[in-house]
């Protein structure tokens, strides 16, 4: 089991940064893969960015590569996600995840909700305009 709190996030101007961050308790947080989803109001859950155990690898959503980063620290349990170049289309509630399931290790399902099985409560991020 692992335990996942959000912080980080706020309101920012159009073109501004903000860094998010995942804290992560529980048993071995190193085994587990790690991604960011993001959900805007009335709209569905979609896949930002995605992170391997141990770091090497990483995937992200068309939407936002190239101005956002995912990150992880495994010696201090915790994820980031930094993000510039901020559109007012990236205001959503962001929800840190993580995964003990292959599916989230598979390059034909990492960006599907159901390849997670451990979620946070998730940070609001609003970009004014």
């Amino acid at each position: 089991q692992v335990q996942l709190v959000e912080s980080g996030g706020g309101l920012v101007q159009a073109g501004g940064s903000l860094r998010l961050s995942c804290a992560a308790s529980g048993r071995s947080f190193s085994s587990y893969a790690m991604a960011w989803f993001r959900q805007a109001s009335g709209k569905e859950r979609e896949f930002v960015a995605r992170i391997s155990t141990s770091g090497t690898n990483t995937d992200y959503s068309d939407a936002v590569k190239g101005r956002f980063t995912i990150s992880r620290d495994n010696a201090k349990n915790t994820g980031n996600l930094q993000m510039s170049s901020l559109r007012p289309e990236d205001t959503a509630v962001y929800y840190c995840a993580a995964s003990s399931l292959m599916a989230a290790r598979n390059s034909g399902t990492y960006y599907e909700r159901s390849s997670y099985n451990f979620w946070g409560q998730g940070t609001q991020v609003t970009v004014s305009s």
